[in-house]
C-alpha cells in the first residue's frame, strides 16, 4: 500500500508540477528571471513599453514613491514561481495528493478553474495589502519584496478537503480533515512571529484559505443541479473556529456577508434551492453537500480499497516468483 500512495496522480496535476518544478528551477539559474515571474508591487509598466518602474508624486513638499500597477502576468506567474527549494518540494507534493483527491470529484476543468481564479485573486489581495502597508508604515520593503509561491492555492485545496469529507479522519494526524485549513493557518501565524520575511508567505496563505471558502461557498457551480455554492452550516465561515467561538464569530461574519454579497445574502435560501414557493426544490444545495461529501468519502475509500488490492496482488506476484526460483 505505501508504493501505492505514490501513483495514480492525475496527468493535470502532473503537467502542473513540472510548471512548478521549472518555476524554481529557472528563478536558479536565472535570478534576474524573479522581477519578472514573481508579484513586486513597485514594479510598474507605466510607459506601456518593455520597462518596469516606479512613479514618484509629491505629497505637499515632500517626494513619495507609488506603485500603481504591477506587470500584468505577475498577477498570474506569481503564484507559480518557487524561490526555495522547500517550497518546491513542498507545493509539488501539496499538488499532487490534494489533487489526486478533488480532480475526480470537480472534473479537471472545475479544478483548473478554481486554481486559475483563487491564483489570480490571491495575488490581486496580496498586491493591495503590500500596497496598504506601505502607506501606514513607510517601509518600502513592502514595495520590493518579491512575492511568490503556490501556497495560496494549496490553502484553497485545504478548504476543498474540509468540504467533501469534513469527517473523514486522519490516521497521520489524528485529527478531522475539516480541521486541515485551520491547523494550516494557524501554524503559518505562528512561525511568522519567528520569521522576518512572513509577509511574504502569511498573506497568501490567509487570502488564499479565504478566497477558496468564498469560491466554494457561493460561487462554484453544480452542473448536476444549476445551483451555485454550498450554504451548509458544517461548511460556514464559523466552522473554522472551534466550537465556543462561533456565537461570536457568527454575528460578525452575517456581517461581513451582507456587506460583500449585498442582495445575494439575503435571498440565499430561495436562490440556493432550499424552497420557491413554500415547497422544498428538489436536490437543494444543504441534501447536495451532504451528497457531495459522501462521494468524497466514497472516492476516498474506493481508492484505499484499490492500492489494497494492487498491494495484495503484488504481493502474490513476489510469493510465485518466490516459489518459482526456489
Amino acid at each position: 500500500m505505501s508504493m501505492n500512495m505514490y501513483t495514480g496522480f492525475t496527468r493535470l496535476c502532473k503537467g502542473l508540477a513540472v510548471v512548478l518544478v521549472g518555476g524554481h528551477i529557472v528563478v536558479q539559474i536565472l535570478p534576474s528571471a524573479l522581477s519578472y515571474l514573481a508579484l513586486i508591487p513597485a514594479k510598474t509598466d507605466i510607459q506601456g513599453g518593455g520597462g518596469g518602474g516606479s512613479m514618484t508624486v509629491k505629497m505637499g513638499a515632500t517626494p513619495v514613491m507609488v506603485a500603481t500597477i504591477p506587470f500584468a502576468w505577475n498577477l498570474i506567474t506569481a503564484g507559480y514561481t518557487e524561490q526555495t527549494v522547500y517550497g518546491a518540494i513542498i507545493s509539488t507534493i501539496g499538488l499532487l495528493f490534494l489533487g489526486k483527491l478533488l480532480e475526480p470529484i470537480w472534473g479537471s476543468r472545475e479544478f483548473l478553474k478554481f486554481i486559475f481564479i483563487i491564483n489570480f485573486l490571491t495575488s490581486v489581495f496580496v498586491f493591495i495589502t503590500a500596497i496598504s502597508l506601505y502607506y501606514v508604515t513607510r517601509l518600502e520593503i513592502y514595495l520590493y519584496m518579491p512575492i511568490s509561491g503556490f501556497q495560496g492555492v494549496l490553502s484553497g485545496f485545504l478548504v476543498g478537503v474540509k468540504q467533501i469529507m469534513p469527517d473523514q479522519e486522519l490516521s497521520i494526524l489524528k485529527l478531522k480533515a475539516k480541521w486541515l485549513p485551520s491547523l494550516a493557518l494557524l501554524f503559518s501565524i505562528a512561525i511568522s512571529f519567528f520569521t522576518a520575511d512572513s509577509v511574504s508567505y502569511l498573506p497568501t496563505i490567509l487570502f488564499g484559505t479565504y478566497l477558496g471558502w468564498i469560491y466554494l461557498r457561493y460561487w462554484q457551480k453544480k452542473p448536476e443541479t444549476k445551483l451555485k455554492g454550498d450554504p451548509s452550516d458544517e461548511f460556514s465561515f464559523s466552522s473554522f473556529f472551534p466550537e465556543f467561538l462561533r456565537p461570536v464569530i457568527d454575528p460578525i461574519a452575517t456581517i461581513f456577508e451582507r456587506m460583500l454579497c449585498g442582495r445575494r445574502s439575503e435571498t440565499s435560501k430561495e436562490e440556493r434551492g432550499y424552497t420557491l414557493g413554500g415547497s422544498t426544490l428538489p436536490g437543494s444545495d444543504p441534501i447536495e453537500a451532504s451528497r457531495r461529501r459522501e462521494r468524497g468519502a466514497r472516492a476516498l475509500e474506493e481508492r484505499l480499497a484499490a492500492e489494497l488490492l494492487a498491494a495484495g496482488k503484488k504481493g502474490e506476484e513476489s510469493e510465485r516468483d518466490v516459489d518459482d526460483n526456489v
